[in-house]
């Protein structure tokens, strides 16, 4: 009998992806010889682990994927893409007339949640001449509150509790993006593999997460009770419609839709020079 394969499995401590993982880390799903040990951290933390190469697999937001091609490959399955929806710009302040031309005044600062995310890619995308302060993402709500900074871009449960705190939207950056492409809609985050696990194991791990990502939405109830511990404050009706907004049919597979979304945002990157360079965009189907 083969021996077993230990695999490290990174992704982020959020409903979405716990839901996603469920079947895997409840040992749902065959895996066969592979045993995934499970690490959880914040986005902008895999971000920067990935860029050591210190993980065989790890969820990575699609931005820092431009400066990690060379030793990553991308995963067709487990993406978070947002149709119409996505991170948030909001403030103290009602919406100004012109969100885009305020973020660009002079002294005003926006606290973002790491400059590898992709939330902060469209923030440079949207308005290249806003400055920023990076936060941990979630005391973005409360550094904007106590005005150490003039807005806040809001990833995770954020998006759906900003109000909550007696905060105002000035810009979904998802519904921006919808507008800005003619109806494409917004690839945030991705799950990547090694390349040097080598095409077998990476089609072997591919397969894993596409099961588990299917047997979580074919046992929605026992997987949202899982992910629900990750909600960080998020009521029942919130934690089910926040999973419902990132675990989609591109979850599943990006799909010719989501695969021409994630070229044209790193492509429009590339072309602002917000990246190191053309990127390989080969997804790994199970």
């Amino acid at each position: 009998m083969p021996a077993s394969r230990t695999i490290r499995l990174a992704h982020s401590p959020d409903a979405d992806d716990a839901f996603m993982f469920w079947a895997l880390a409840a040992g749902k799903i065959d895996t066969g010889t592979r045993r995934y040990e499970h690490e959880l951290a914040d986005i902008e933390t895999l971000n920067r682990r990935a860029l050591r190469g210190e993980l065989e697999v790890t969820a990575v937001s699609l931005h820092a994927y431009a400066h990690l091609a060379d030793r990553y490959v991308l995963l067709a399955h487990g993406a978070s893409v947002g149709d119409r929806y996505g991170p948030r710009i909001v403030a103290r302040s009602p919406r100004p007339a012109d969100p885009r031309g305020a973020l660009a005044a002079p002294g005003t600062v926006v606290a973002v949640p790491g400059e590898l995310t992709t939330a902060f890619l469209t923030l440079k995308l949207y308005q290249p001449a806003a400055r920023h302060v990076v936060v941990p993402f979630d005391e973005i709500e409360d550094y904007v509150l106590a005005g150490r900074a003039d807005a806040g871009l809001l990833i995770h449960e954020g998006q759906l509790t900003y109000g909550d705190r007696g905060l105002h939207l000035w810009v979904d950056m998802g519904e921006w993006w919808y507008e800005e492409t003619h109806g494409l809609p917004l690839p945030l985050g991705g799950n990547v593999v090694r390349r040097d696990l080598g095409a077998a194991l990476i089609r072997d791990i591919a397969r894993d997460l596409k099961a588990s990502i299917q047997y979580g939405l074919e046992h929605r109830a026992e997987a949202l009770a899982h992910a629900k511990r990750f909600g960080r404050g998020l009521d029942d009706v919130r934690a089910d419609r926040f999973v419902g907004m990132y675990v989609n049919a591109y979850t599943i597979d990006y799909g010719p839709q989501g695969r021409r979304a994630v070229t044209e945002l790193l492509g429009r990157a590339q072309r602002a020079g917000l990246v190191p360079g053309p990127v390989d965009l080969t997804f790994v189907a199970a």
